[in-house]
């Protein structure tokens, strides 16, 4: 089994895109394929060690879901799910997906939530990411004026989102004892 396992929750396929970009830039003994939580199970998340979760952020700072048109069901059903698993001793990397310029007031929130869930039950969070270069209102992804994970706006900034992914990989790379990117 890979060290690391990948899941992502996606309504338009944006964050999908990012998952798939993470995973394409290691081997299968490093990192699973790229995940959708509506093919995955709490048993499947607890045997990792080490997490990476991708979520975007809907509407009013809401976790995709069934009500927000994610097929098969999304963060919003799998978190539940979740509630029995504990974190204890397990490292998880989060990145986020919003847009900061039509939903300024929860941009990113659903990171947030997702963050403050894997915390409760122990979860080491790693990854937090610089408020800056963002315009934004308020978030529930902030801790210590930082992001818990990577924010990423593919609608207004998504020229940066490769470099911004490339640097948070190689800020995490410590933690998960992952190889250095070429």
């Amino acid at each position: 089994m890979s060290r690391i396992g990948l899941f992502f929750a996606s309504s338009t396929g944006n964050t999908r895109r990012i998952a798939k970009a993470i995973k394409k830039r290691y081997d299968d003994d490093t990192m699973a394929d790229a995940l959708n939580v509506n093919k995955a199970s709490p048993e499947l998340v607890a045997g990792y060690s080490f997490l990476i979760f991708g979520t975007s952020t809907l509407g009013g700072g809401e976790l995709p879901g069934l009500s927000t048109d994610c097929m098969g069901g999304g963060w919003e059903e799998f978190l539940p799910k979740l509630k029995d698993v504990d974190f204890t001793g397990k490292t998880v990397a989060l990145f986020g997906l919003g847009n900061q310029d039509k939903y300024p007031d929860e941009f990113v929130d659903a990171m947030g939530e997702i963050y403050h869930f894997i915390v409760e039950r122990g979860a080491k969070v790693v990854g937090a990411w610089s408020t800056e270069g963002y315009e934004f209102i308020s978030s529930k992804a902030l801790v210590d004026d930082e992001f818990v994970g990577l924010a990423l706006d593919q609608e207004n900034q998504k020229i940066q989102s490769d470099s911004r992914l490339n640097e948070w990989l190689k800020l995490i790379a410590p933690e998960f004892e992952l190889p250095e990117l070429g």
